[in-house]
């Protein structure tokens, strides 16, 4: 059996209307194994790492995109992060007494999201993301559609072992031909079930869908969880605490223990880690 976790672009020829497909299978599980969600709170994570893999599929630089949402409602932290090479991370926090709700209103309550695009060199861009459909691909759509001025088409679903979608664009520069090949191509892509794009390879689902079509399928690209977390990274994140708040922690606990929140690394640092960090060299 092919493996489930694969990212494949794909164009319809002569147009300018493209796609990419993404499954998740043992990245989606290591991920959510990370900590006991309820049903809803893990397909809603499901459905926005398999946004953050179709929408990375825009970047032309390496880097990542994250997708995060702030809410006051039972989750209160949703985050996915895919790079430009398909890793993968992401988390949601909430608290388990009061999940009841599944839609992404009920879970988040009032909110705020983003998608954040972070290039290795050059400036982060930030885009706020619209709440006002009742979907996470809908908010999404809305969000391509004001700030990008690109028609957007996203098919999202996640079940307890399982996350994939499907992604259609209209670029700019676009004919009446394209248009009529949007209308076509959207109409088809609204048939497709959960059950098809969960289980099916690619190849399959594209075939059921656009067989009439003349589709080009580009070589699949391997997607896998992998934490960007690191010792440099944890004594960066302490130098931007500050000098005092580091010391006062050490003089109360005899060191300073972090543990990453999406692979549960843990980094214990001493004093003289400390000192080496704020004046180069150890004082103790």
């Amino acid at each position: 059996m092919a493996s489930r976790d694969q990212f494949q672009r794909f164009l319809f020829e002569h147009s300018q209307v493209r796609g990419a497909w993404v499954q998740l299978g043992e990245s989606f599980k290591e991920i959510t194994g990370q900590a006991p969600y309820p049903d809803s709170v893990r397909e809603l994570l499901g459905e926005s790492l398999v946004a953050s893999v179709l929408m990375s599929s825009t970047l032309k630089f390496k880097g990542t995109l994250s997708l995060q949402a702030a809410g006051e409602g039972a989750l209160s932290t949703l985050m996915a992060e895919c790079s430009h090479d398909r890793h993968i991370r992401g988390l949601a926090r909430f608290d388990a007494d009061a999940v009841s709700g599944e839609t992404l209103h009920e879970l988040l309550g009032k909110s705020r999201m983003a998608i954040t695009i972070t290039p290795e060199q050059g400036q982060r861009y930030q885009g706020v993301v619209p709440r006002e459909s009742e979907t996470l691909a809908g908010c999404l759509e809305e969000y391509f559609e004001r700030s990008e001025q690109i028609a957007t088409s996203l098919f999202l679903f996640a079940n307890e072992d399982t996350a994939a979608g499907l992604l259609l664009q209209r670029l700019p520069g676009h004919t009446d031909d394209d248009d009529d090949l949007w209308n076509r191509v959207n109409h088809l892509a609204r048939t497709v079930e959960a059950e098809e794009l969960l289980s099916l390879d690619s190849e399959t689902l594209l075939h059921r869908l656009f067989h009439e079509e003349t589709v080009r399928l580009f070589e699949p690209d391997p997607v896998a969880f992998r934490c960007s977390c690191s010792h440099e990274r944890t004594l960066a994140a302490l130098e931007a605490i500050g000098k005092d708040e580091c010391y006062s922690i050490l003089d109360e606990q005899g060191s300073i223990n972090m543990d990453c929140q999406f692979c549960h690394a843990n980094y214990r640092f001493n004093r003289n880690d400390i000192d080496h960090l704020f004046t180069g060299h150890t004082l103790h």
